[in-house]
């Protein structure tokens, strides 16, 4: 069992910057692969960004050139940042740990953008 605890949601005002975290309570292999999700009331969970453990990354096509993730293993911990936030970036993020056979979910950390 893996415990994934996410921080750094808060308000901020549109134009503004977050810097979500997500430590894991072990080591993550090398298969793995680490995320950010979302979710907003009535809507499906849908994936921010993910990257390997080799570095490749993805992103959703309306936070590219906006939000970064990085990833440090030695740390268990993953990084996104987020710059020139939305009002429509408000939400719910999920940190998620995925890999072969399993996928593990933190508890979520509110995100607002709101003037």
């Amino acid at each position: 069992q893996v415990q994934l605890v996410e921080s750094g949601g808060g308000l901020v005002q549109p134009g503004g910057s977050l810097r979500l975290s997500c430590a894991a309570s072990r080591s993550m292999d090398t298969t793995s692969v680490m995320g950010w999700y979302r979710q907003v009331p009535g809507k499906e969970r849908e994936l921010v960004a993910d990257i390997t453990s080799d570095g490749f990354s993805k992103y959703l096509d309306s936070v590219k050139g906006r939000f970064t993730i990085s990833r440090d293993d030695a740390k268990n911990t993953i990084i996104l940042q987020m710059n020139s936030l939305k009002p429509e970036d408000t939400a719910v993020y999920y940190c998620a740990l995925a890999g072969l056979g399993y996928l593990y979910w933190g508890q979520g950390t509110q995100v607002t953008v709101s003037s």
